[in-house]
């Protein structure tokens, strides 16, 4: 998707196809289940979500399409949990634990969103920010907050992840994925980089040889030389 290439992209969907109808198959085999049974769950599951599309029900704005969502998934664990006899299941249950911190702490948020447990605005997210700075500043700055060899304390671990989460929060609010806007800036920065290696190289030196200073100077001029231009 990211390539752009729409060849590329229908190729890696085959590859998903693939899958689906490869388990189905062996499934069928098995005599579990067929990919019309496959079909028919996710019909009914979307015909059953969606009742402002189905149904009579009014949505307005996407966000009462998803809190009616998350409303409707909640009722279906409710019945599964009465019919089984077991504990009722949070609503973020579902977020599985093995995602990419990142990626998992959008999914949290998002959920916790759709039964309006949010920020008003964004204005609250950014005093967030800025109050975790602060706490994340006060712990660091107590000597021994390192702790041993160097490694950094539980408290300062917490604090900093608590910053991270509020910088999740902003980008989920300004409707922005962070996986994915943290990946673009990843490899900004890698491609900033190696541009940098390669002036020093020019300049007939390895990079770690030059001086800091000139690091900063040759990172200023990484932003222009790689600087992308904009349509129109």
């Amino acid at each position: 998707m990211e390539s752009g290439d729409p060849k590329k992209f229908a190729s890696e969907l085959g590859d998903l196809l693939l899958q689906v109808i490869f388990h189905a198959i062996l499934a069928e085999e098995a005599r579990r289940f067929t990919i019309v049974d496959v079909i028919e769950a996710v019909h009914t599951k979307m015909v059953r979500r969606h009742p402002h599309v189905f149904g009579k029900v009014k949505a307005r704005t996407s966000a009462a399409v998803l809190k009616n969502w998350e409303q409707l998934k909640a009722a279906e664990r409710a019945e599964e949990t009465r019919n089984s006899g077991d504990a009722q299941e949070s609503i973020l249950a579902g977020v599985p634990r093995s995602l990419p911190a990142v990626l998992e702490a959008h999914q949290l948020a998002s959920r916790a969103s759709h039964i309006g447990f949010d920020w008003e605005n964004i204005d609250g997210i950014f005093e967030k920010l800025a109050e975790e700075t602060k706490e994340l500043r006060e712990v660091a700055a107590v000597p021994g907050s390192l702790g041993k060899a160097a490694s950094p304390s539980a408290r300062i671990e917490e604090e900093a992840g608590d910053l991270l989460a509020a910088a999740v929060n902003i980008a989920r609010f300004l409707g922005v994925e962070p996986e994915i806007a943290l990946k673009k800036a990843n490899r900004k920065f890698k491609l900033r980089f190696e541009w940098m290696e390669s002036q020093a190289a020019r300049e007939g030196r390895l990079l770690a040889d030059v001086p800091r200073a000139r690091m900063e100077e040759l990172w200023n001029e990484s932003k222009i030389a790689t600087r992308k231009p904009h349509a129109g």
